[in-house]
Formats: C-alpha cells, structure tokens, sequence
C-alpha cells in the first residue's frame, strides 16, 4: 500500500486557490485605461457639444486629444484629415482634469486617480510592485514553512491575504493601493505553494474573472469580492492537516502516524490506517518518507557542475514563460475588442492545450515538446505584432494561440523540471527556478511601457524572449523511459562522458554533496529504506 493512497486531498483547499489566482490578473479590470479627453474650463458657458469640438484638437486619426487641449476655444469649424492639432491654437495639457467614457469601465484606479497621461505608466508599475511579492513571499514563508510547518504558514497567508485585500478595497490613494498589493501578493506566492503541496490542486480562476468582472463594475466592491472570503478560509485553515511528510522530515513519526490516521479516518480507510504503526514507517522504503536526515544546502549543492548546468539551463525557459504569459494576459485592453470576451478567451484556450501538451510530452518527449511549444508560442506572438491594427480578428487568433503555446510550454516544463532534477534537490531545484523566474513577470509589466513608442513593441519583445531561450532546451538530456536520477551522482552520470566519471565521482563525494548509499556491482546506487528523498519529491 502507498502512502500516497490515503493521502486523498482536501477540497477546502481547492477555492482559496480559485480566488488567488484572481488577485493576479485583478488589475486587467481595476486598472484598465478607458478612452478619456481633458475637460474643459468650468467656465466655458457654451453647450456641450459645442465645448468639446472648441476645446479638443485631434490626433491623425480624427480622434480628440486625449492629453491635450488648447488653450483658448477654437471658433473655426475643424480642419480637414485631423490637422487641428498642427494647426494655430496652442495647446496645454488637461489642467481641470478628464472626461472618461465610463460605458466599459463605470469605477477603477485609473478614473478614480487619474492615472492617465503623465501618470499612465503607474498602473504598470503597481503590477511590478504586485508581481514582486513571488520573489519577497516565496524566500521568507518558504523558510518558515519549512521551519513551523505547511498548515500554520498557511493559515497566517489567509489572514494577510484576508486584511490586505480587504484594506485595497478602502485606500484613499495610489500610494497605499501600491502597498496593500504588495503584502496580498506577498501572501498568494506561499498560499500557492503550500496548497499544492497539501492538496496538489489548483484551478484557474480566469475562468470566472471576465464574469465576476462583468457584474461587478465597481473597482472596491470587485477587490471586496476577492478578499473577504479569506476570512473564512482563515477560520476554517485550523481543521487543515498538516504535512505528514513535513513530520517525517522532521523525525517525527508519531505525528506522522496521527497524520495518517486522521487521513485514513476521514477518506473512510480505517483498515488501511490500522495497518500502519511506527515500525513499519522505519521500515517503509517509500521514496518520499524522510527520516530527519541533514541534507546539504543548495549552495552547497550548486558547486557540482552538473546541477550548476542544469539550474542555469532551466532558468531561461522559466523566465521566458513567465515573462511572455503575463505579458500577454495583463494587455488585454491593447487587442481592440471586448476586454471580457477576450478573457474568455485566453481561458478556454487552456483547456485544449493542456491535453495536448500532455499528449505530447508523453508521445514526443519532454525535450521536443518543450523546444516546440516555445518556438510556437514565439512565432504566434510576433506574428500577431506584425498583423496590422485594423485586422483584429487575425490579430487575435494569433495571440490566443501564442497564448495556448505558452500554457502547454508551462505545463511540459513543470514536468520536465521535476524528472531533471535529483531526488535530493527536487523540491528546493524547482522552488528556486520558479521564484528566480518570477522576475520576468515582474519585467513583463515595464516592458508593456514601450507601448508608447509603437503599439506592438511590447509584443515583439513577448515574442522573441522564448524563441531566443529556445536553443537552450538542447542542451538537457531527454527523461521519457528514463529512471529519475535520486542523487547528484545519478545526475552527474547522466551528463558526464564515460572517462570523466570515476573522477567526478571522486570529486563530488570528496564535497560531501551525495548520499552515502552504496554502489552494486553495475555501479548503480542501491535504495535504503530511510534515505532522504524530499519532502515533497
């Protein structure tokens, strides 16, 4: 019998992870741009029609000014081919404000704080400063995590999330928008983690934020939404269940055995539970079982070449997914049609493209799969740039696709990821590369800034990134069919050419970086039962 058996997760897990994936792409609706223009001096005393056309001069398009009007009302009838703006009425930027059209966007941000014009670009920053919190979340709750256990970082991250959210709802500025979204993404990075780690499951709530967005107009009351049931999953997060393989690294098999019974309790497997006593847990050789062993750190882990090769050859493509899949997501409003339809759409592409990516990972392999999805999900992005503005439709197939590309190269890479790296290094070599990679999230927002040179720039950018990084994806070994490597040695074999292994070997164990098990007479390492296999291996 496996453990893993009667480990049947909880779904009180599964809606927290629904909700915080909203706080991530929130701000494609609290912080959307809507078409504005300076509004005129209150003391015009012309009828409003009127006043617009004296007042506005036009773009080369024929469109009103949206960051300038002119100083003194224009009485002549307007030039033809948009050429008021050349013309002689001087102009100045929008000293009484702005007139926003409020049919797509009744409240957000931007119209509550005028973040137009001038202050434009801070809406972008404010979603750096949220992406951020991976980086500043992931080091110190992952420490504590490992340090006081799953359960209660988990439930301070509901609380955090719960007072933060719900204090974003109530700011009286930008200022204190800015930090009340960096601590509630300081808290999404571990509630992520620690929920997969406790449930293995997440849904995509981008399925529903288009609608919830929809019905809900009004920023406060959208952000209220989100927050205030973290308040429940606070009351509820002490019934959780702790780690039972947090407890065994810990040394502690009595927990660990309560653990397991209380599991077995609830799925309805009190026979299996039974069976269970702390001698068989000593005895057990089940791979993710620690026994309390002291492991090296990762420092002391990259010293070996081939796990410093092998952290610096997943790191790009993490980052390019990163970088490109929310730099897609968060420019929803640059692809000229309706900015709820077109969430829908980036959500249901999902579906499709996970199981295809699935198929492929098993039927092509690891190595092709990822090497194709990120030269597709490239080749679609820079052609959905190079589309001219006014042919939306292909526009938008383009980056649907390049979307979904995107989506199945995330998905192949997770696995990927966890077949290359050692058993002994599994958990904290995928932790590393995700949180090191979140920094193309937090890039991909600046990056959109370039908008205001060319309104496709942002994309070329979005583009390139995973087809440049994409050559680097031959330089790993292929996994499918393959044993997973358990220690540095396994990894250093894989890699290492037939006359360099006795004195790598010699090396590596020399630094202390591999498990003391023996080897057989073919030179494979035998399994110990008790050997540290990660906690979350």
């Amino acid at each position: 019998m496996a453990f893993n058996d009667l480990l049947q997760q909880s779904t009180l897990l599964i809606l927290p992870l629904f909700l915080t994936s909203l706080h991530s792409i929130l701000q494609n609706f609290t912080a959307a741009i809507p078409a504005h223009h300076c509004r005129p001096p209150a003391d015009g005393n012309l009828s409003k029609d009127r006043e617009l056309e004296v007042w506005l001069p036009r773009d080369k398009q024929g469109q009103p000014e949206s960051c300038l009007r002119f100083t003194f009302p224009q009485r002549e009838p307007p030039l033809p081919n948009g050429t008021e703006a050349n013309g002689t009425g001087a102009t100045e930027p929008c000293t009484n404000g702005w007139i926003y059209d409020n049919s797509t966007f009744p409240s957000n941000i931007v119209t509550e704080w005028d973040l137009v014009c001038t202050h434009k670009t801070l809406p972008q920053l404010s979603q750096s400063i949220f992406m951020a919190r991976t980086l500043v979340g992931s080091l110190m709750f992952g420490t504590l995590a490992d340090r006081l256990g799953r359960q209660k970082v988990l439930i301070w991250t509901y609380l955090q999330l719960a007072v933060s959210g719900t204090c974003t709802a109530f700011t009286p500025n930008f200022s204190a928008y800015c930090i009340c979204r960096f601590l509630s993404g300081m808290a999404t990075s571990p509630i992520n983690s620690n929920s997969v780690t406790l449930s293995e499951r997440k849904l995509g709530g981008q399925f529903f934020v288009a609608g919830m967005a929809y019905a809900m107009p009004q920023w406060r009351h959208l952000q209220l939404l989100v927050s205030l049931p973290f308040f429940v999953f606070f009351i509820y997060s002490r019934f959780l269940i702790e780690s039972a393989l947090w407890y065994s690294s810990l040394g502690r098999l009595d927990l660990t055995l309560k653990v397991f019974w209380r599991v077995a309790q609830i799925n309805g497997k009190q026979e299996e539970g039974a069976k269970l006593s702390i001698g068989l847990l000593q005895m057990s050789p089940q791979k993710d079982l620690t026994m309390g062993q002291a492991q090296p750190s990762m420092l002391q882990l990259l010293r070996s070449p081939a796990v410093r090769r092998l952290f610096l050859c997943l790191l790009p493509p993490w980052f390019a997914n990163y970088f490109s899949i929310f730099g897609l997501v968060m420019s929803l409003q640059s692809f000229g049609i309706n900015i709820y339809l077109l969430q829908g759409l980036f959500a249901v592409v999902d579906l499709p493209f996970y199981f295809l990516g699935f198929w492929a990972v098993k039927s092509l392999g690891r190595k092709p799969t990822q090497m194709a999805s990120l030269l597709l999900s490239g080749i679609f992005i820079l052609a959905y740039a190079m589309i001219p503005l006014d042919q939306s439709f292909l526009r938008t197939t383009m980056a649907v696709l390049g979307k979904g590309c995107i989506t199945g190269s995330i998905n192949c890479l997770s696995i990927y990821t966890s077949e290359l790296y050692p058993t002994v290094m599994r958990q904290r070599g995928q932790s590393m590369s995700g949180t090191l990679a979140n920094t193309g999230s937090i890039v991909s927002p600046l990056v959109g800034m370039t908008a205001e040179l060319h309104p496709s720039l942002p994309f070329f950018f979005y583009g390139a990134v995973p087809m440049a990084v994409c050559p680097i994806i031959v330089l790993l070994p292929e996994t499918i069919g393959q044993p997973l490597p358990n220690t540095v040695l396994d990894l250093e074999r894989r890699w290492a050419a037939p006359s360099l292994i006795l004195p790598t070997l010699r090396v590596i164990r020399s630094s202390q970086l591999l498990d003391p098990a023996p080897f057989d007479k073919t030179g494979q390492t035998q399994e110990i039962a008790g050997t540290y296999q990660g906690p979350f291996s």
